[in-house]
This record gives C-alpha cells, sequence and structure tokens, in this order.
C-alpha cells in the first residue's frame, strides 16, 4: 500500500513544505522517500522577536506561500487529514498568535498545531534516531549533546550512553542574538555576550550531564548541513561527519562575510544570510565545553521528525524505546532533586502492576501508564524543598519542568496526580483541574487512584512487598502478598488512601 503526506512547517525565517511518499510493507514496517519540498522565506520571527506580534505584510505574505503550497498539493491528490501544518517558536510567543492561527483557518482551511518546545525536542529525536539508524553506536556509546539553534529558540537535547539526561528550549535563537548586536559598540561584545550566555547555561545543565564528559556532539539545521558539504565527509545515508577544527576555521571564515556574500556563496534567502553567521558561532560556543573532536551533522529536520511519529507508531520496538527515554529523562529530573530512589522504584513497579492487573477496568489509553510510571517515579520530588506540604512542592516542580517526550498537558496531568499521592488530599483541589476536558479529570483520578494505593504499600519506605496478586470478589478488590513481614503500617496507609479508588471504581480494596 502507498500512500502520500504532507507537512508544512511556519518558522521564525521560513515556510517550508515536505511530501513523502509511504510505502507499508506489512503492519509494522514503513518505508518512506521524499518526492517533493519547497522552502520560501518570511520574516515571521523578526516581526515577533522585535515588536511581539505578526505584522499584517507578514501575515498577508504567510497566507500567500500558504496558497502557493495549497496549488503545488493538489498535483499530489493529497487527502486533508494526510497533510499537517504545524508553527515552531515564532507563532508560539506571538502576542497576536490566535488572530493569525484563525486567518490562516479561515483562508487556508489548514488547522496549524503550535508545537511547544518539549514537542519539538520529541521530534527531533525521532529525525535524528532515524538519521543514524546505521550508526546508532556513535550515540549509545557515548555522552553526546543534540543542538538546534533556531531563529527564535535553541533546542539541546543531552543523551548519557544513549539515554536521555536533560532536555532543554533556550530563549535564544539567532533572531534575537541579532538584535543584541544591533544595540552592542561591535560584534566582538555581542559574541562576548553570546558566549557568556551559553556557559551560564551550561553550569545549569552540567547538573544533568557534565560537558566536560560529552564526546559526540550532533549539530541539526540548515547551517550546519549547509558547512557539512563545504567541508564534512559523508558517512551514511543522512550522516555527515566534520572536523572539530575545520568547522571552527569555516566558522571563522564566515564572520567576515557580508549577507549578501552569504546569498551568494551558500545559495540560502537574504533573511537566512544575515543570521547564517550568528548560527555557526552558535554551534561554535556549545562545542568548545566538550570533548567532542568532531560534529555529526545529520540531514534531517523537525518536519521529518513529525512524518516519523506518525509512520513509526505501530512500530513496538521504537515506542519501547521511547517511553525508555522517557522515563530515563524523569530519572534524571528525579536524581537532581534527591529523591529516595528505593521508594520511588517501588511505588513505580507496584503502580504499572496495578495498572496491568486492572487493564479492563481502567478504559484508559495505552498512554496513561507512561503517566503514570512518570507520576510515580516523581511524587516524592517535592521533598527536597520540604517534608510538609511536598506534594504541593512536587506539583510545582513537576509543573514547570521538561520532561522529554511528554507534551506540555501531560506533564499538566502528572503534577496533578502527584499532588493527589497523600491520604487527604486530591487533584479536584486544584484550580486548573476543572478547566480540563471531562477524558483527562477522568485519566488524572484514575491513575492518582492507583497512585495513591501504591504509595499506600510503601509506605515505610522498607520495599516489604516484593510481589503481589489481584483478585475480585463481589465488589471487593483483594491485594494478596505472600512470604511478607507485618504490613501493620501498610494496612493503615490502605486505609486513609484508598477512599479515592472505591468512589471511582466502586471496589473496597483489602490487603491481605
Amino acid at each position: 500500500m502507498t500512500e502520500t503526506k504532507a507537512v508544512i512547517e511556519i518558522g521564525s525565517t521560513g515556510i517550508r513544505l515536505l511530501v513523502v511518499e509511504l510505502t507499508q510493507s506489512d503492519s509494522t514496517t514503513f518505508q518512506w522517500q521524499t518526492v517533493d519540498k519547497s522552502e520560501l522565506p518570511i520574516p515571521l520571527g523578526r516581526d515577533v522577536f522585535t515588536t511581539g506580534i505578526v505584522s499584517r505584510d507578514t501575515l498577508v505574505s504567510c497566507l500567500h506561500i500558504i496558497y502557493r503550497f495549497q496549488e503545488q498539493l493538489k498535483a499530489w491528490h493529497i487527502q486533508p487529514e494526510n497533510i499537517a501544518v504545524i508553527a515552531t517558536s515564532a507563532l508560539r510567543v506571538a502576542r497576536n498568535r490566535d488572530a493569525v492561527l484563525d486567518r490562516i483557518m479561515v483562508k487556508t482551511g489548514f488547522r496549524v498545531k503550535v508545537i511547544d518546545g518539549i514537542e519539538q525536542n520529541r521530534l527531533m529525536y525521532l529525525a535524528v534516531w532515524n538519521a543514524f539508524q546505521d550508526h546508532r553506536d556513535l550515540i549509545e556509546n557515548h555522552n553526546t549533546i543534540v543542538l538546534e539553534v533556531g531563529g527564535g529558540a535553541t533546542d539541546i537535547m543531552l543523551m548519557a550512553q544513549g539515554k536521555i539526561a536533560g532536555v532543554h528550549t533556550l530563549r535564544l535563537g539567532t533572531i534575537i542574538i541579532e538584535r543584541q548586536l544591533k544595540s552592542m559598540a561591535s560584534a566582538q561584545d555581542t559574541y562576548r555576550f553570546l558566549e557568556d550566555s551559553i556557559r551560564v547555561m551550561r553550569s545549569s545543565m552540567d547538573q544533568e550531564l557534565l560537558f566536560s564528559n560529552i564526546t559526540q556532539f550532533v549539530a541539526v539545521g540548515q547551517e550546519a548541513q549547509i558547512i557539512a558539504k563545504y567541508c564534512g565527509t559523508q558517512v551514511g545515508a543522512k550522516l555527515w561527519k566534520i572536523n572539530r577544527d575545520q568547522f571552527s576555521a569555516f566558522t571563522n571564515e564566515v564572520q567576515s562575510y557580508s549577507a549578501e556574500e552569504c546569498v551568494l556563496k551558500f545559495k540560502i534567502s537574504y533573511n537566512e544570510a544575515q543570521t547564517f553567521a550568528i548560527a555557526l558561532m552558535s554551534y561554535k560556543f556549545f562545542l568548545q565545553f566538550t570533548q567532542a573532536e568532531y560534529i555529526l551533522v545529520p540531514n534531517t529536520n523537525t518536519r521529518e521528525g513529525l512524518i516519523l511519529s506518525v509512520i513509526q507508531q505501530p512500530n513496538q520496538e521504537l515506542q519501547e524505546n521511547f517511553f525508555a527515554q522517557i522515563t530515563a529523562s524523569a530519572w534524571n529530573l528525579a536524581r537532581r532533586y534527591k529523591i529516595d530512589e528505593q521508594h520511588a522504584e517501588s511505588v513505580r513497579v507496584i503502580s504499572l502492576k496495578l495498572f496491568d492487573g486492572l487493564k479492563d477496568e481502567l478504559g484508559l489509553a495505552p498512554e496513561g501508564r507512561i503517566i503514570l510510571e512518570v507520576a510515580a517515579i516523581l511524587h516524592d520530588i517535592g521533598v527536597f524543598i520540604g517534608v510538609d506540604d511536598h506534594h504541593l512542592h512536587s506539583s510545582y516542580i513537576i509543573g514547570n519542568s521538561d520532561i522529554f517526550g511528554l507534551s506540555r498537558d501531560q506533564i499538566d496531568m502528572i503534577s496533578q496526580i502527584s499532588y493527589g499521592h497523600r491520604s487527604k488530599t486530591s487533584p479536584r483541589d486544584l484550580p486548573h483541574f476543572a478547566k480540563q476536558d471531562r477524558e483527562s479529570r477522568v485519566t488524572v483520578l484514575k491513575l492518582t487512584a492507583l497512585l495513591k494505593i501504591a504509595d499506600a504499600l510503601d509506605r515505610g519506605h522498607g520495599q516489604k512487598i516484593q510481589g503481589f496478586t489481584i483478585d475480585f470478589h463481589a465488589d471487593t478488590l483483594i491485594i494478596r502478598c505472600a512470604g511478607t513481614p507485618s504490613l501493620t503500617l501498610e494496612q493503615q496507609a490502605l486505609e486513609a488512601k484508598a477512599t479515592l479508588f472505591e468512589a471511582v471504581f466502586g471496589y473496597k480494596v483489602v490487603l491481605s
């Protein structure tokens, strides 16, 4: 079976189209190839990062480009449901974002999805992982930084031996840096500002993965791809390699080029040429803090990540790997706040066993399992601030953190579940609980009920319960633990914490 899909990305410096043809060889395997792509410049980021809004002229230009892409897509006879339109950092922060999105929808029929920084990191991970499919050892056997310097933001992914150690979206893009350049006395002052800013960011990220221990540097983005073709070596179908010294020398040389020279030499738009040298210098400053001897440049982008996120959902191996990266990110966050890891692991294991044993009763999508798992890992993270009211602190820390692979809405759900893990608390107490849709509220309540029980079963943080079975008898759920010492403390905790479970599911809970 062959199908054609398209992605339109509204970025800070341009609007880009990708059309791919998918061929499904079996129920879980897809092959795909790019059959068409286009890119047209637009000063969206220059508007937003200067004035805070998208100007009328830029909006009109945006509509004209999308009209043009629509005509291009008609030749491919793509069904509307197979066309995705996404927007990144510029529209994400524009004050008149809703009005712009409404104009696009009314005039073109496209509903634009504005992806947040966490989602962009997820798509970047999928795209990079695919580009490294024949060279996975380069990531799995090294400490790696994956970096994409965009017009409005810089996306960073830190990986320790192939596992996510941290993800960040920094409000430090080429257009924002260019504005600093105009307010400073010299370019040298600007680059000193840039280097100092990166040094400060690096010091906070060292808690997740020491930059001095990073030996692999992956640069994602058009600027890096251009340099790779000039002074790099192709090492894979979608992968290039640039020697560290060659990259630095080329970057230094580009600093002397005018925008006009960049347009002629690199065949890029004037809009992109204005920030080309700044992007390269940003990569160079990050590189100098690492031990990487070369830069790896995958020939990929966010649009390919979006295609992959759709076509590879049935792939069980990829899904398991992706969920493993989510939990790795959660554990890394937990360790930053010095949680009781043995208790968190015990509650995690019990929570997942309850979820799997009650799957038919829960009626939740598979994503509910990973949400519960992360909540179990992080539920006591607020103890770092103080034991009293630590559920409040946990909720705040989680709600204001980035967890790789999870959307902002999913992180908010985890924040609510963690808030409700104590005996006398409920997500209903939170003001934003009622603002969610019904499905989200029900999911939060069900998963909170499971977390309360799991936490009760390790009440003394002694990991007494190593195994249990679940039985139903009439209106009672019986948790049977074999070969364990006295469970008096756990039984008392369960009596206090099972109220929500009994209200949501209608079963009385008994520990036997």
